[in-house]
């Protein structure tokens, strides 16, 4: 799942036998996954912060606490430290953050950001706009919102229609519909006035 080097490792329980109660860890997750607004974080993680289902590792020293729900955005991961000048640097790579491994047994939720940012966002971003996932409602109905240059875009509707979700229903089976919840009254970055 993820790699910690052993420089990693020996800055991390450096790091974990400075703190004031013994057997603090870790705890690694990925915070917004499969959006490009995804982080890798590490935090400390004291007896009994680790939540329910989280898969704890023993490494040498500490144990380190892995979310469950960030476990395929931590794919390929790798957690190195190099020291330099100033002293060192923890450094998180986690390419599977942004863009996850999802498969059909993943959440709605993910294979709906995976499709919106890898396939339909690109697309958009020529003309300057974006689409995200708001919410889930009812009977597996998607409620998006556009922002950049199609939120108040004249094409809009036609982009919702034959692009995204023509695209979201063609790959996502479970989905029965897709809502648009923007404000397209605002129109101060619109593509097409």
């Amino acid at each position: 799942m993820i790699d910690i080097s052993e420089s990693a490792q020996s800055y991390l329980r450096d790091l974990l036998s400075k703190q004031d109660e013994d057997d603090v860890g870790i705890r690694v997750f990925v915070a917004q996954p499969g959006t490009p607004h995804a982080e890798t974080c590490i935090a400390y993680c004291r007896p009994g912060e680790e939540q329910a289902g989280d898969m704890p590792v023993a490494y040498d020293g500490f144990t380190a606490w892995f979310e469950e729900r960030s476990t395929p955005y931590l794919e390929e991961a790798v957690v190195d430290y190099q020291e330099d000048r100033m002293g060192g640097q923890l450094t998180i790579k986690a390419p599977n953050a942004r863009v996850p491994k999802v498969g059909p047994d993943a959440p709605l939720e993910d294979r709906i950001n995976y499709v919106l940012y890898n396939e339909i966002n690109p697309g958009l971003a020529s003309h300057g706009g974006m689409v995200t996932l708001v919410e889930i409602v009812e009977d597996s109905i998607a409620v998006l919102q556009f922002g950049g240059g199609c939120q108040g875009c004249a094409a809009v509707d036609i982009t919702l229609k034959n692009g995204v979700e023509k695209s979201l229903l063609g790959q996502i089976p479970e989905l029965t519909a897709i809502r648009d919840a923007t404000d397209h009254t605002v129109t101060d970055n619109a593509y097409y006035q």
